[in-house]
């Protein structure tokens, strides 16, 4: 069975972030979409209210499942028998960054490293970029499923649009 894994913090997950796993899923047999934890990042939302987002907002895609992960991503993909480790690039700054982290991976455990570009809709879309745009107030619609708008109104007190 061919397992991906599509690590990252989801803190919310955004419509970029699911582009990348549904294009994942068809290409391997499962897809474990795995949340770090880290317990130097302070998100604004808990561990668990990501992985509810993230169950939720996958529903729909079988092959998917949602866990969670600390430590080395290297020694989960070992311990979940990953085939290979999916990140999306938005731009050749994102290529500068995995690409060291793919070849540390590599020489680690031997785990490969796939890179899929992020469709053109969402190349400029972060997590950190959909937090700021809402704490100050803007409008997130489009950009993270609707539930996740309502959650980060709710978390920022932003009245409903």
């Amino acid at each position: 069975m061919r397992t991906a894994c599509c690590p990252g913090t989801y803190d919310p997950v955004t419509n970029g972030h699911l582009d990348i796993v549904a294009r994942a899923s068809k290409c391997f047999d499962r897809v474990i979409v795995a949340v770090l934890i880290n317990p130097a990042k302070q998100p604004m939302f808990t561990l668990e209210e990501r992985l509810a987002m993230l169950k939720e907002a996958t529903v729909g895609m079988a092959s998917v499942e949602i866990d969670a992960f600390s430590g080395l991503l290297v020694d989960y993909a070992r311990r979940r028998e990953v085939t290979a480790i999916v990140k999306g690039l938005r731009a050749v700054s994102d290529f500068d960054y995995e690409l060291q982290m793919a070849q540390m991976n590599y020489r680690l455990a031997g785990v490969d490293t796939m890179f899929m570009t992020t469709n053109p809709t969402w190349s400029y879309l972060s997590s950190s970029l959909v937090k700021d745009v809402a704490r100050h107030g803007g409008d997130v619609t489009g950009l993270v499923p609707d539930f996740v708008v309502t959650r980060l109104r709710e978390r920022t007190a932003q009245p409903p649009a």
